[in-house]
């Protein structure tokens, strides 16, 4: 193992450089990660177009306990050489977000409250190693771990994160069960992710998009959605009117990255007494909101964001089942020396028709 580390840090807007750093020594209560594969996040891509500081970015990774101190090992239930997906996550594990299984709002873990969260800690804090494009990652005492199945091809364990928050919005925060119908506004990584765990809980699915995302709802049916609606031909309303036979969507998704629509149609086609989630930032006011539509169908409208321990451990089994086709969602692959390509093409501004984009350092 060598001692030298080959990182791609951000170092201005849309510009990435490889860099050396030193492997840090670890103390019995930390670990080193060779990371095998890194999946890219919309969130990656905005620290990439939006600059603050120099930092190694990505957090949806995959890869293999190269170093491991003797309590960590306890603590974690690892061993040298055991393939894990991580969990962006930091939390402090003693306050009450903690405490109560929501530890993704813990502070300590909380980058816009000054806490660290891998992905997004600058390289000035040391030992550096916070992000997933490199050869090695440094693991904090509280790292959240999971085991991977060894027979998982990469790609797939990539999914790992973005299925999770699939289970936890469809399953944990939407209660989707068997004979609901599921629709989600938006076929790109999450939404298909999303659809995938709404589909293992029962659900009939309909994927919804416009003809620029004609391929992603292509694969939405190659993946096993039920339906698939094209808004620039298909009137949306009166298309989910006819596959519910009137009753309209139990559970509605939106997971768009802007606009007021996706949020209006989504109360729109929801049944009374249904659920409308919220997935995706609009970073904008919404003054088309219809508040009095809600009341009068009695609606459950709830924001959604991250993932819990318990819905990674199920996104870690279903693709370790392998029951869907989960490679097909892979559209790109680059080397450490294109994180830069890979970042732009994640955020469509590189090679075309991106889906889940990945880095294998």
């Amino acid at each position: 193992m060598t001692n030298k580390v080959l990182a791609a840090v951000a170092v201005g807007q849309k510009e990435t450089v490889l860099r050396e750093f030193d492997l840090p020594d670890i103390s019995a209560e930390e670990g080193i990660l060779r990371i095998e594969i890194v999946g890219i996040c919309g969130s990656d891509v905005s620290y990439y177009r939006h600059f603050q500081e120099p930092k190694i970015l990505g957090h949806h990774v995959v890869g293999y306990i190269e170093k491991i101190g003797e309590l960590a090992a306890k603590k974690w239930g690892l061993k040298e050489g055991d393939r894990v997906a991580m969990e962006e996550y930091i939390p402090c594990g003693q306050c009450k977000a903690c405490r109560t299984g929501s530890y993704r709002s813990c502070t300590f873990t909380d980058p816009r409250s000054g806490g660290i969260r891998y992905g997004t800690v600058p390289v000035s804090i040391k030992p550096s190693l916070w992000g997933g494009f490199s050869q090695y990652m440094y693991l904090h005492p509280n790292s959240v771990l999971h085991k991977m199945a060894d027979h998982v091809p990469a790609v797939d364990a990539a999914l790992t994160l973005p299925l999770a928050n699939g289970f936890e919005w469809m399953s944990m925060e939407g209660k989707v069960r068997t004979g609901q119908v599921v629709a989600i506004y938006g076929p790109g990584q999450q939404g298909l992710a999303c659809g995938l765990a709404a589909k293992a809980a029962g659900a009939t699915v309909i994927m919804i998009g416009r003809s620029s995302s004609l391929r992603r709802l292509t694969l939405a049916r190659e993946l096993g959605m039920d339906y698939i609606i094209n808004t620039t031909t298909d009137d949306l309303y009166s298309s989910i009117e006819k596959i519910t036979d009137g009753r309209m969507a139990d559970v509605v998704l939106d997971v768009t990255s802007g606009g007021a629509a996706p949020i209006t149609n989504s109360i729109h086609i929801a049944k009374k007494g249904g659920t409308v989630l919220l997935g995706a930032y609009k970073y904008q006011a919404i003054p088309e909101l219809h508040i009095d539509t809600v009341i009068k169908k009695t609606l459950t409208l709830k924001g959604v964001r991250g993932h819990s321990y318990e819905s990674v451990q199920m996104a870690a089994e279903l693709i370790s089942a392998g029951k869907f086709p989960l490679s097909k969602l892979n559209s790109h692959n680059y080397g450490l020396d294109q994180v830069d390509l890979a970042l732009k093409t994640a955020g469509g501004e590189g090679e075309p028709a991106p889906l889940l984009v990945t880095v294998t350092p």
